[in-house]
């Protein structure tokens, strides 16, 4: 082989090094980006979803008004609920935090309230005050490393629903015949539908409220590429899974709440607005169908995501008592 053959093969390699070097330091960014709080933050990524979330939103004069109605409710409760702090450790030596509330009177009804992406637990706290109102014991937790708990990388549900059985196990070590409901939002909704498919999940779960759920986060982080990036999803996505399962221990694959349901055996209400711009309605259409569990679909006209709540409370939260009471009548009988 000729010297000149030699050069040209030798600057070959090196370029083709070089560019794959540089697309795994693309895929590298893209996955601190989306889920790596503090380097989203230097990014001031945290401001731009935020901002982008809410033009994504519906804006009408009914959900503002009941909105504000909520959280001076809600501020005004917290001033005198008996409430505390409490933690768990995953086995990855993450230190995860929850708010705990005390209902006034003694009773088995608990409620694991989460959480969506890139939110913390504060934001949950209208829908403990109307549990507390119902008189359950309420657990609010931070999601792994979202607000006050630690952690390398959000879950996207996957680990969260692992880190949520922790909060199951501290119920259970308090009540040891506690009926838990499980009430999501988003992506938290997500991690509540992953639970309710493991096979190892404790029977004391009743009930599983999922609040504009996705169907897998493969599918999400395919979509907030292209949306945030401006980036094609393939072969990107496949590839973050590589690297996710080679900096945070699982895949994104892995991350499907529709594969979960059609497991579960857990009452499920499958809620979600019909003009949700960042999670599509038909995802919560596709979750129902596919669900082998006892089920209800609730679609509220009007709502834009994580918005049903403000848009028609009287629908959203009627409709969640009515399905809770026939879960509770058919356990009783």
């Amino acid at each position: 082989m000729g010297k000149k053959r030699k050069k040209v093969i030798l600057t070959l390699c090196i370029a083709a090094a070089v560019i794959i070097a540089l697309y795994f330091g693309l895929v590298n960014f893209l996955v601190s980006a989306a889920l790596v709080p503090s380097f989203m933050q230097k990014l001031e990524a945290f401001e731009r979803i935020t901002e982008e979330s809410y033009a994504a939103q519906v804006q009408t004069s009914d959900i503002k008004v009941n909105r504000q109605i909520t959280l001076d409710a809600t501020k005004e409760w917290l001033q005198t609920v008996d409430c505390r702090k409490i933690s768990a450790r995953t086995e990855e030596g993450y230190l995860l935090i929850a708010e705990e509330f005390l209902p006034e009177e003694e009773n088995h009804k608990w409620v694991l309230v989460l959480h969506g992406y890139t939110g913390w637990k504060e934001e949950m706290y209208p829908f403990a005050y109307w549990y507390y109102e119902q008189g359950y014991h309420v657990i609010v937790p931070d999601l792994r490393c979202q607000g006050e708990s630690e952690g390398d990388f959000i879950g996207m549900g996957w680990t969260d629903h692992y880190d949520c059985m922790l909060w199951v196990d501290y119920i259970l070590s308090q009540d040891a015949d506690a009926g838990i409901v499980l009430h999501g939002q988003s992506m938290g909704a997500a991690a509540a539908l992953m639970m309710s498919g493991d096979e190892d999940l404790s029977e004391n779960i009743d009930a599983v409220i999922s609040d504009c759920a996705y169907t897998d986060a493969y599918s999400m982080f395919g979509e907030k590429i292209k949306e945030w990036f401006y980036l094609p999803a393939f072969p990107l996505v496949d590839t973050a899974c590589l690297v996710l399962r080679m900096r945070g221990g699982y895949d994104l694959k892995d991350a499907s709440a529709l594969e979960a349901v059609k497991n579960s055996r857990v009452p499920t209400l499958f809620i979600h607005g019909d003009m949700d711009d960042m999670i599509s309605v038909q995802m919560s259409r596709d979750l129902y169908e596919a669900a082998g569990c006892k089920k209800e679909l609730l679609i509220i006209e009007g709502a834009g995501h994580a918005q049903s709540h403000e848009k028609n409370p009287e629908a959203y939260y009627g409709t969640i008592q009515k399905f809770l009471d026939s879960v509770m009548e058919k356990d009783s009988t």
